[in-house]
């Protein structure tokens, strides 16, 4: 059916509505223009009269008669001399254009004296940098004139530069990155290490912005973000570096503030990630973020290698499937994972097939997260026993068309011992902590367009989706609501987020995730339910053709923390 053409009316009505706006605009200012003595004197009229008011109320009661005889003798005698109204009108007017008058103090028309040495520093450290000795007129010279070269410039209260527009030379090779980095770290450190700034290149107009950037807020506690199914914040970025923002409750107040959405699921582009970082840096807090998120819509299965109890606040908790910290049931928990990814690959593969959605149970996301595997890969190796890391390549390879994503954090200590696997296959990268400008290059692929500082709080970071730009990033507070270091505020924010508990504590019998949230499916769903229940123990030839990783047999059921402790036992 072909299109038909909007109405005049409608496809020209907003650019008559903007020439509009536009001549209203142009008409009120020069309104203003015109009007402005008529607006000052009035304006001193009316302040002449509050300080008449003020000094009429101030005057004693036994005052204010002698008062008002001496103003009216004053008014009589100026109405009896010659051009005397003439004359009062005259000076009253004059009196109120002076009150009137716009009191601001002017604007210094250039930087003062501790400004203009900074910026003279400032030119002269550059001036090595920006010279060669074959330029007939150089732009940086010792002694020279530098407000040729700082067109732009801004200082705070304190006197530090917060904004400067910097010139150099066209024969300066602002495409190597050897050549930018020398340069912003000699902005960097004579504008200050205690800040952080951010550097734009110009090459077509050979300028350099440099703006230093506010710190991130920190106290934004674990809480409901406004999101879509399939949308997880890993945290929070610079205003102008997203088009985006959410409610946020920020200790006692609403704030607007602009996050880093990271999107899973079919189709994402990054459906893994990847988070490195320094012990005490935050990693753990950014996954116990994504679970707390992830439970919304789905299942997590949590691998904790460095079993030091940071995820025991979501054992037994509805949707959490385990939370294994031994090699033994790591092994067994991943298996399962695998199996299951390969089941649903072959079940929405039959329905696709047959031309029917797919079933529910291959929609509902199924989440991965592993903290510090590299501890597993050690003990397997002494053991004897496989490695967890080959148990996640048929998630990572099928985790998007499964619905199944993975999350692995690692330490820069064990970044060696990551399998090939996780570093090809996880697209979105967090680095949080202190890290070298080598490091972020190599992990988030592009350095970074700001320079660090000295003192970085826990969950400061940076973090990169694909190809996308390397975003600031802050973590929102989500510690562990059973440490005693916890504040009560971030507990509670914690403990609120949890879903409630659906297997006691001691592992007594309670009805599995699948009984509860799967309704009758008649025969056909029979068959698709013996086919979950032996994916993990027998080995089809729709799994051969899926994946080269065979599964281990597993004598539990599915779920894997009924395998994981039938492991240990």
């Amino acid at each position: 059916m072909a299109r038909r053409p909007l109405p005049r009316i409608l496809s020209t009505g907003s650019a008559h509505l903007a020439r509009s706006r536009e001549l209203a605009r142009t008409a009120a200012d020069s309104a203003t223009d015109v009007l402005h003595p008529l607006l000052t004197i009035m304006r001193g009229l009316r302040r002449l009269a509050s300080a008449g008011r003020r000094k009429w109320t101030g005057t004693p009661k036994d005052r204010r008669g002698p008062l008002m005889f001496l103003a009216a003798s004053v008014v009589l005698v100026v109405a009896l001399m010659p051009y005397g109204p003439l004359l009062a009108a005259v000076t009253l007017m004059a009196a109120a254009a002076w009150h009137g008058r716009d009191r601001a103090p002017a604007a210094p028309e250039g930087p003062d004296e501790p400004q203009t040495q900074r910026l003279r520093s400032l030119y002269e450290a550059l001036v090595p940098c920006f010279s060669v000795a074959e330029d007939p007129t150089p732009l940086y010279a010792h002694g020279g004139e530098w407000e040729q070269a700082f067109p732009e410039y801004e200082f705070d209260a304190s006197g530090r530069v917060t904004y400067l527009v910097v010139r150099y030379p066209a024969y300066f090779p602002d495409g190597e990155a050897e050549s930018r980095a020398r340069i912003e770290h000699l902005l960097h450190a004579k504008s200050g290490r205690s800040r952080e700034y951010r550097f734009a290149w110009d090459e077509e107009a050979n300028q350099l912005t440099v703006s230093a950037l506010p710190p991130l807020p920190t106290g934004v506690a674990a809480q409901r973000f406004v999101t879509a199914p399939g949308e997880t914040v890993l945290g929070f970025t610079d205003p102008s570096e997203v088009q985006r923002t959410l409610p946020l409750a920020y200790g006692d107040e609403q704030r607007d503030m602009p996050p880093v959405v990271w999107r899973t699921g079919i189709r994402s582009t990054e459906p893994h990630l990847l988070a490195m970082g320094l012990p005490g840096s935050g990693t753990s807090t950014l996954l116990r973020s994504l679970a707390l998120q992830a439970l919304q819509h789905g299942d997590i299965l949590i691998v904790d290698g460095g079993a030091t109890g940071e995820y025991v606040c979501l054992t037994g908790r509805d949707g959490v499937l385990a939370v294994e910290c031994a090699l033994p049931g790591a092994v067994a928990s991943l298996e399962w994972a695998a199996a299951e990814t390969e089941r649903r690959l072959i079940e929405a593969n039959r329905a696709r097939q047959a031309g029917h959605p797919p079933p529910d149970d291959t929609r509902r996301p199924l989440w991965i997260i592993v903290d510090r595997p590299s501890a597993f890969t050690h003990l397997a190796a002494a053991g004897g026993r496989k490695d967890p890391q080959a148990l996640l390549q048929v998630p990572l390879r099928h985790g998007r068309a499964a619905n199944v994503t993975v999350v692995v954090a690692e330490q820069f200590d064990g970044a060696d011992a990551l399998s090939d696997a996780v570093c090809r296959h996880t697209r979105a990268r967090v680095v949080l902590g202190a890290a070298t400008a080598e490091q972020l290059r190599t992990l988030l692929g592009a350095p970074p367009h700001t320079t660090p500082i000295a003192q970085i709080p826990p969950g400061r970071g940076y973090a990169r989706l694909g190809t996308g730009p390397v975003h600031r990033l802050q973590v929102p507070a989500t510690p562990d609501p059973y440490d005693d270091a916890t504040s009560d505020a971030d507990r509670q924010a914690v403990l609120e987020l949890l879903p409630p508990r659906t297997t006691p504590a001691d592992g007594a019998a309670v009805p599995s995730l699948e009984k509860r949230e799967k309704p009758d499916k008649g025969k056909d769903g029979e068959k698709a339910e013996e086919a979950h229940r032996t994916a993990p123990t027998k080995k089809t030839e729709e799994t051969e053709a899926a994946t080269e990783a065979e599964p281990a047999p597993m004598d539990a059921a599915p779920v894997p923390a009924e395998a994981g402790a039938a492991e240990r036992s």
